[in-house]
This record gives C-alpha cells, sequence and structure tokens, in this order.
C-alpha cells in the first residue's frame, strides 16, 4: 500500500534508532553495575522477596521464572550488547523479521528488569523507554521505508510526554501560572549539573521567559506534531533546541535525551538527503502494524482520561507491559533545599563530639565545595531517591534502613556506589546518623571569597545514631 509507507523519514529513523540503541546501552549498563547492592539477592530491595509476593500477571519479567544475581547480570550484560549491535546498525544487515526480533529483545530484558525493580525503577523514563523501544520493533529497517503509523504513534509519545507535563505545571503549582517557579527550579532540582549554579543566577526576567517558553513549548507546540511539513519539522526543531536546554541545565537521566530522540522521528529531513531505494513492503508486516497500532490506540483510552482529567497523575504505567503511559514531570517546585548528609562514627558509644565522618555520593550535593557533575543520560538511581528520602520520610520506608545495615556491614556492592567512602569495608563504622541540612547555592561574592558553591544549615535530625544489633545468645 503506497500510504502505508514514507521515505521522507528515512534518515529520521536512522538517527532515531542508532540513539535509542545508545540509550539503551546507558540503561544496561547502569542495570548491570547497580544491580547487586539495589535490588540484588542480598540488595536493599531484594527480586526474590519481592517476586514471591507479586504475581506474574501484575509484574511479567524473566526473573518471576528465576532469579539469581549471575542470571541478572546474563541478562543486563546480554542487553548492552544487543543495544551495541543495534547501534552499530546489525538490524540493517538481517531480514526485516529478524531486525524486528533483534529490536523486541532489548525490551523484553529491560521489562524485565523494571517489573522487579521496585522504588529504584519508578520513574518516569523507564516507562517512556519501554513504551518507545516497544515502537522501535516496528518501524523496520534498511529494506523497507518507515511505517507511517508508526511514525504517527512515536509523535503520540511525544504529544503525551509534553502536553502531559504542560498541563500537570498549570494544574499545579501556581508558581507556574505566576512564571516564578524557575527562581528555585535549578536550586532545588534532584541532581544540579555542572552549569545548574549558572542557571539559577540567570536575572529574574530570564527565568520568567524560561516559564513562559515551557509553557509555549509544552501546551502550544506539541499540537503541530500533527500537522503537516514544514510547520510539523519547525514544531519537532523548537522541542529539540529546549530539551538541550534542560540537558544543560541538570541531570534528569534519559528523560531530555529520549525526548530530543522522539522529536527527531518527527523531522522530515528528505530536502537534502534523498531517500535511497526500498523494496516492496510485505504485506505480512502491513497487517502486523496495523493490528499492534489499533491495540495501542486502544490502550491510549485510560491514558487520555488521565491527561483531560483535574486530578491528573504523572508518570502513570496503565498496563504491566508499559506499552501506553502517562507523563509529566514538576508539578510542583520545592521553595527549599534539603539534603540527608549520612555519617558514620568508629566510637562505640557515639556523642555528638565524636569523629563523625560523611559518606559522599556520587551526584547528590554533599561537601559544600565539590561543584555538581555532569552525569545524565546515566542514572544514579540511590542518589535520586536520597533527593526524594529528604523531601518525606515516607519516600525513604522501605529502603532506607537497609541501606543504613548495608553501611554497617561493609558491604561492598553499597559502597560501590557512593563516591566517597570514609571507612574501609573490613573496618566499617560502629554507628550511623544521618541528618537534614538546608542547602543554597551561595552567591557569586562567597564563591569568590569561599571557593564553595553551597552554603548550608542544619534542619533536624533523620536518623538517630543507630548500630547493628547484637548477635542473639544461644540458650
Amino acid at each position: 500500500m503506497q500510504w502505508f509507507t514514507s521515505d521522507a523519514y528515512w534518515l529520521s529513523r536512522l538517527i532515531f534508532q542508532r540513539a535509542l540503541a545508545a540509550l539503551y546501552v546507558t540503561a544496561f549498563l547502569g542495570a548491570a553495575l547497580q544491580f547487586r547492592a539495589l535490588i540484588g539477592g542480598r540488595g536493599i530491595l531484594p527480586v526474590p522477596r519481592y517476586v514471591a509476593r507479586v504475581p506474574f500477571r501484575r509484574a511479567p519479567s524473566l526473573f518471576q521464572l528465576h532469579y539469581s544475581d549471575r542470571f541478572f547480570a546474563l541478562c543486563a550484560w546480554t542487553g548492552c550488547a544487543v543495544a551495541l549491535a543495534l547501534l552499530a546498525g546489525v538490524d540493517g544487515l538481517l531480514p526485516l523479521w529478524g531486525a524486528m526480533l533483534l529490536w523486541l529483545v532489548p525490551w523484553a530484558l529491560y521489562l524485565s528488569i523494571v517489573n522487579v525493580g521496585q522504588a529504584w525503577y519508578g520513574f518516569g523514563w523507564e516507562s517512556l523507554l519501554l513504551e518507545v523501544g516497544f515502537l522501535a520493533v516496528f518501524l523496520g529497517n534498511d529494506r523497507v521505508a518507515p511505517p507511517v503509523l508508526v511514525l504517527f504513534l512515536l509523535r503520540w509519545v511525544l504529544f503525551r510526554v509534553e502536553f502531559g507535563a504542560g498541563l500537570i505545571k498549570m494544574r499545579g503549582d501556581a508558581c507556574w501560572r505566576r512564571l516564578t517557579c524557575l527562581d528555585f527550579h535549578h536550586e532545588t532540582q534532584p541532581l544540579p549539573g555542572p552549569l545548574s549554579w549558572f542557571f539559577h543566577h540567570l536575572p529574574r526576567p530570564v527565568h520568567r521567559l524560561e516559564a513562559a517558553a515551557n509553557h509555549v513549548t509544552q501546551l502550544v507546540v506539541p499540537v503541530l506534531l500533527f500537522t503537516p511539513p514544514p510547520v510539523a519539522t519547525g514544531a519537532a526543531s523548537l522541542m529539540i533546541v529546549t530539551q538541550l536546554w534542560l540537558v544543560l541545565s541538570g541531570n534528569f537521566s534519559w528523560l531530555n535525551w529520549l525526548t530530543t530522540v522522539l522529536a527527531v522521528s518527527a523531522l522530515d529531513l528528505s530536502a537534502r538527503h534523498p531517500a535511497p531505494a526500498f523494496g516492496n513492503t510485505p504485506l505480512w508486516y502491513e497487517v502486523v502494524v496495523a493490528v499492534v497500532v489499533a491495540a495501542l490506540l486502544a490502550l491510549s483510552v485510560r491514558p487520555v482520561r488521565n491527561l483531560l482529567s483535574r486530578r491528573q497523575v504523572m508518570n502513570r504505567a496503565f498496563d504491566p507491559l508499559h506499552l501506553v503511559n502517562s507523563y509529566g514531570a514538576f508539578g510542583s517546585v520545592s521553595r527549599v533545599r534539603q539534603e540527608i548528609v549520612v555519617e558514620g562514627t568508629a566510637d562505640p558509644v557515639p556523642r555528638e563530639e565524636s569523629d563523625w565522618r560523611a559518606y559522599e555520593f556520587r551526584g547528590k550535593p554533599g561537601d559544600v565545595r565539590r561543584w555538581p557533575r555532569q552525569f545524565a543520560p546515566y542514572h544514579l538511581r540511590l542518589d535520586w531517591m536520597m533527593w526524594f528520602a529528604a523531601l518525606s520520610p515516607a519516600y525513604a520506608r522501605s529502603w532506607f534502613g537497609p541501606l543504613v545495615e548495608r553501611l554497617l556491614d561493609g558491604d561492598r556492592d553499597t559502597l560501590r556506589l557512593l563516591r566517597h567512602v570514609p571507612f574501609p569495608p573490613d573496618e566499617p563504622p560502629v554507628h550511623i546518623r544521618a541528618r537534614v541540612y538546608r542547602y543554597r547555592y551561595t552567591t557569586w561574592r562567597e564563591l569568590r571569597a569561599t571557593g564553595a558553591c553551597w552554603e548550608r544549615t542544619y534542619v533536624r535530625e533523620f536518623l538517630p545514631p543507630t548500630g547493628l544489633a547484637p548477635p542473639a545468645r544461644e540458650p
């Protein structure tokens, strides 16, 4: 069928597929390097304990059938290897059905990880990667021109990501309507980047312009994605620019990168890059794509209802396969940054004057002189959850206690997640405490005088000095 494909988007598809493969590599690499401490058999939230109480139908995963740390590592590194093969263009060397199966592998493996990842994998970009990754299975390879229906669904995902984020802001914090949220956001965001200090110190009129531009990009521009080129191409290009601005201003894992990749799929680059000759589209492929598109449109009903609801929720998966989801971010913005500082001491009786030494995390603020680093699109899961814990202890109820136990035990897998550990693994601290501090960016004058980018003030105790319980005596 002539209408089924569009040669004009062959280069956009190619860039999209290679960039998506690169993000898959990042996701699987993070899983492989962090899982033992977080969800391993002896991890903070062990997978075996989770699958014992959650049925397969609610969380379909290979690890429902079998789990061991070695098997998880095999799946994560296999996903990384397949993603690297896709990045290298191996799918273009295969027949169409083979390329589809190859794209299905990382999706199935990452779905298995997310569905047992618990609190560590409860972020919206996990579902976004799975939804986009599933669509990539049906996008075809060099043997056929890009299918229009799948390109449409990619725009549908991009629309929901941006429009959902725009609505949640307008319905949420009043500072978005007053255009004042960015007076605080660059300072209070989860993981600041190396330029976040400078973004925070931009003049307030620039912050108003940032907020207004955000509303236009998220509430007006997404509608233009469904218009003919060059308008749709211009809308996608504007989205790419705004996403790259967000990349510069903070560390949001692969959210902004994947949104940029989605926008690339909507670019019509045919004027400067004529399409190569494609073969005939197989009938079976047309049937499969049509059935999948119809199913995904049917699954879109609940996300659309959520989008239109005054009680809109963000980052919700409506099916266990994460095929069609709702998105949104920063419906409310914190005015004050609070950070949990974890400290240990070797003193058998902990006192205020004891030698308390701080554990330093890789991404979250700690040492006031340490300038924030760029980690995105790599995702520091523990650092992100520490930010949530500082907002409310409820976010940390399931995992903070086990984290402290592993620090007291000198668990090497847990210590590898940290940047600086003040005690060697074979001589762990006797007691751990956690305190909440208010952090604020220093001014230009304070930065020149002290060399510190942060200033902090003690707020309250988060966890009193805690040690491991002594072993029970045998009767």
